[in-house]
């Protein structure tokens, strides 16, 4: 959280703050609890500085501690958008599930436009501040979009824009 964003709102779907909700309540009931014994068993083995399990146990400790303050500030700067009661507009939103057509492979893709913490590729949940997230909001059904990519420029037309 540099540059001052420590309370800047981040937008997140609705199942994506009851994942982090269900993330939390994983890590506190039963990671830490696991750590915090595995650190008493290595700990009655004796010598700490020889200890190779007390340490990686510490270290894995360290961890759990840094993603549940991590997963608090999620969900404490969460803004909340729920798609489905947003007026229906023909525009591509943070949240909105956006059908393309590749115009080059001619091929169907369809992304669903996400926050930092939900975006997964292997999903096809994009981060709406990705190159593609940004070509993609505010546009709208049938419009030509061209992202700008790693591998140079790729041109998609708009089939369908979703707000399930």
């Amino acid at each position: 959280m540099q540059n001052g964003n420590k309370m800047q709102k981040e937008p997140i779907t609705v199942n994506g703050l009851k994942k982090l909700k269900e993330e939390l309540v994983y890590l506190k009931e039963k990671k830490r609890p696991e750590i915090v014994a595995a650190i008493a068993e290595a700990r009655s083995h004796g010598d700490l500085k020889e200890n190779a399990e007390y340490h990686a146990a510490r270290e894995e400790q360290a961890k759990i501690e840094s993603r549940i303050i991590e997963v608090n500030d999620l969900i404490a700067r969460a803004n909340v958008i729920d798609v489905t009661k947003l007026e229906k507009k023909d525009s591509v939103i943070f949240g909105s599930t956006v059908s393309l057509f590749d115009l080059e492979n001619k091929q169907k893709k369809t992304y669903k436009i996400v926050g930092k913490d939900e975006a997964d590729l292997t999903k096809n949940y994009i981060y709406f501040k990705s190159p593609i997230g940004k070509a993609l909001i505010g546009k709208k059904k049938k419009d030509l979009v061209t992202v700008n990519i790693p591998s140079g420029e790729k041109k998609f037309e708009i089939i369908k824009v979703e707000y399930i």
